[in-house]
């Protein structure tokens, strides 16, 4: 019984030290010239989509829950952003080649196609950014369109 104590007081210990390290945030009050918002002519009910859907994960600016402020979720937070940005940023997206947009929008459109985007764990906490049917639809078109315009 003892021992049990010394174990739940040392991760009590642990789980309130690991609160005053500080994880690196994904915020930037900066809208650089290559965004693909920028770049595109990106229609508003698609930009509105793309922002609630898309660039918490994908861009260089997050908006954070109020949860992120408890370790070890904002750590877990921290990696998924910095995984989400290494695949697709849609900040720097003028600065891909032509190639890199083409296989970015092929992605895009298929992880669309497969509901694999945006990610369930992110759309149970966000109810906002799940996509229905006609959304999907549309961001696909556009998608499309912007891929087809792309190789013309």
């Amino acid at each position: 019984m003892k021992i049990i104590k010394i174990i739940a007081i040392v991760l009590l210990v642990a789980l309130v030290g690991i609160q005053f390290i500080p994880v690196d945030l994904n915020q930037s009050k900066v809208v650089p010239k290559t965004d693909f918002m920028l770049v595109n002519d990106v229609p508003n009910d698609i930009k509105n989509k793309l922002q609630v859907s898309c660039y918490d994960c994908h861009s260089n600016n997050t908006k954070y829950p109020w949860y992120n402020k408890v370790q070890p979720v904002a750590r877990f937070l921290e990696g998924h952003i910095k995984e989400g940005k290494a695949e697709l940023n849609f900040n720097e997206w003028d600065d891909y080649s032509n190639r890199r947009k083409n296989s970015k929008l092929k992605s895009i459109i298929n992880q669309i196609e497969n509901g694999e985007m945006p990610l369930d764990s992110y759309t149970l906490i966000h109810g906002n950014a799940k996509l229905s049917e006609i959304e999907k639809k549309l961001l696909i078109e556009f998608m499309s369109d912007l891929k087809e315009n792309l190789n013309n």
